[in-house]
């Protein structure tokens, strides 16, 4: 998915998403449960890594860089 795509979804916590699949309407056989929670949880650890690095990279460019000063 793309980050425009990503953006424009409505950002639902990890739990109430979780709980969508358990309690939902449809049924879902264990193989299909368990691929759809892994790709949830894979989908919130990427948007998580992602916001880690930019907030570092934004870190990074407003501190001084200390080997101009050497």
């Amino acid at each position: 998915m793309t980050q425009q795509a990503e953006a424009s979804r409505p950002h639902i916590p990890l739990q109430d998403r979780l709980r969508q699949l358990l309690d939902g309407p449809v049924a879902l056989d264990k193989r299909a449960l368990l691929g759809t929670l892994y790709a949830e949880v894979s989908r919130y650890e990427t948007l998580a890594y992602t916001a880690g690095w930019n907030d570092a990279l934004a870190t990074t460019r407003r501190a001084p860089r200390r080997d101009q000063d050497a």
